[in-house]
């Protein structure tokens, strides 16, 4: 493969991928969870602590394996196929494709505030619950033409992911500005009041919406669930940075740069998340943020900052955002299943590269799928469900980390996980606590996306006798 991917394009990658639409809504889950500004804030620096840690771990194998695949190829290096299989299986069912279709989603709905026609506009098919409407077939025009763009090359793909993401980081931090200088009233100190007590427990009405007057305290190991409930959304705004490993065979110096990019990546998206939640905390009261109209906290609070201009200032701020991220997951995961196919996992066509040098194939059936996700209306359902399966393969990998030290010493290591063993360990415990507690309160988060990850082991066993009987 071709380098060409420099260090600052391999960062944009790792920004452009984090940053997606969740930013922009799961706030008012987590506080309907929390009930408090300083528990959600604290939910934010345990991912971020998370997440940097998993960055910081990642970077070792990253150097030990500078090759195309990127967690697929650790996870296979390190445990062997069937576990590299699993992880590339969930990867193309649901967690890249899945987030695609999401975040594509994310781009028509918030295009509709601009064009409300989109919204009014009668469904193009209909039968019972299942629809398919105009903010669906946008959903996949988009999925369609990025797909486009990065079949001509992976410097379409690099130009257009630099432009969008500088475009949503430079956009960030204009709103982060006016949250605090153009707030008259600010209710910062009111929502970080109730840092000693949180509140949860909200009940609906018989159409299913949330009482205001619901909040119940709640402490002791409810409190612990609260918060594990909150870091599904957390979580799931501050993944996809590993998709910088998957290009890792077209970044110049690989061994250094792949780690550098998710380290410096990770945590300038960590610290901007957690400005935009004060931005959040100080232009809203907790009311506002919990019960913000369909979860759409920065309309809110954009509205509160710009007046009535606010709603189209971050329409479009979500547009770029998630066209931009749309590009970086499109551009990064078609490398893995490009990847598999050469090791004899996945379909044999997605191995060819095409006369510029990208794997074609692997991208039009990662698009076609993701497509089909946003048909079916049930892409959400499984994103909810699939944060748990998500940290359990961050903590394998980040397992594997420690297996090889203590498996292999002898192998020289460019690169090493800075502060180990702490920092593997610090990412291991709580990636433990956050699947534990989703397991004891929240198991809809949990068995559904296990059991998607599972139906792949039929699948591993039969292109595995299908390989013996060719040989």
């Amino acid at each position: 493969m071709q380098k060409k991917l420099k260090l600052w394009d391999a960062i944009m990658l790792v920004m452009g991928s984090m940053i997606g639409s969740g930013i922009f809504i799961v706030s008012a889950d987590m506080m309907r969870n929390l009930g408090s500004g300083f528990w959600m804030i604290v939910v934010w620096v345990i991912t971020g602590i998370m997440t940097v840690a998993a960055a910081i771990s990642y970077g070792e194998l990253s150097a030990l394996f500078p090759k195309a695949g990127g967690q697929y190829t650790y996870l296979k290096e390190i445990f062997g196929k069937r576990m590299g299989f699993l992880y590339g299986w969930g990867l193309f069912t649901v967690i890249q494709t899945g987030t695609i279709a999401a975040v594509a989603m994310a781009f028509g709905k918030f295009t509709a505030y601009l064009i409300p026609a989109l919204n009014d506009a009668a469904p193009i098919f209909q039968s019972g619950e299942f629809k398919i409407t105009w903010i669906q077939m946008l959903a996949i025009a988009i999925i369609l033409l990025l797909t486009y763009i990065n079949t001509r090359g992976v410097e379409s793909g690099k130009l257009l992911q630099n432009i969008f993401t500088g475009s949503k980081i430079i956009a960030l931090l204009g709103l982060i500005a006016a949250g605090f200088i153009l707030v008259d009233i600010s209710h910062l100190a009111e929502n970080f009041s109730l840092e000693y007590k949180s509140f949860s427990n909200l009940n609906k009405d018989s159409l299913g919406n949330f009482l205001k007057e619901g909040w119940e305290p709640i402490g002791g190991m409810t409190l612990l669930g609260g918060i594990a409930a909150a870091m599904v959304g957390s979580v799931f705004s501050s993944v996809a940075w590993e998709s910088v490993t998957f290009v890792s065979g077209e970044i110049e110096n690989p061994k250094k740069n792949v780690v550098k990019s998710m380290i410096y990546g990770t945590t300038a998206v960590m610290i901007l998340y957690i400005a935009v939640n004060y931005v959040y905390l100080n232009a809203l009261d907790r009311d506002s943020i919990a019960f913000a109209e369909n979860d759409r906290v920065a309309v809110a609070a954009s509205h509160f900052i710009f007046g009535s201009a606010g709603t189209a200032i971050i329409a479009v701020l979500v547009m770029v955002s998630t066209f931009g991220c749309n590009n970086g997951l499109i551009l990064a995961g078609a490398r893995v299943f490009q990847t598999m196919a050469k090791d004899g996992m996945f379909f044999r066509q997605a191995e060819r590269n095409n006369k510029n040098e990208v794997p074609e194939n692997a991208l039009w059936m990662q698009g076609i799928w993701a497509s089909i996700l946003c048909l079916s209306g049930q892409y959400g359902n499984l994103l909810d469900m699939i944060s748990f399966v998500i940290v359990l393969f961050y903590m394998i990998t980040v397992f594997g980390v420690i297996y090889l030290r203590f498996k292999k010493p002898e192998i020289e290591r460019p690169y090493k996980t800075w502060l180990y063993p702490l920092t593997p360990v610090i990412y291991l415990l709580i990636g433990t606590g956050f699947c534990i507690l989703l397991l004891i309160y929240k198991q809809q988060y949990t068995w559904p996306g296990f059991v998607m990850v599972l139906l792949g082991l039929p699948v591993y066993y039969f292109i595995n006798r299908k390989n013996k009987v060719q040989e």
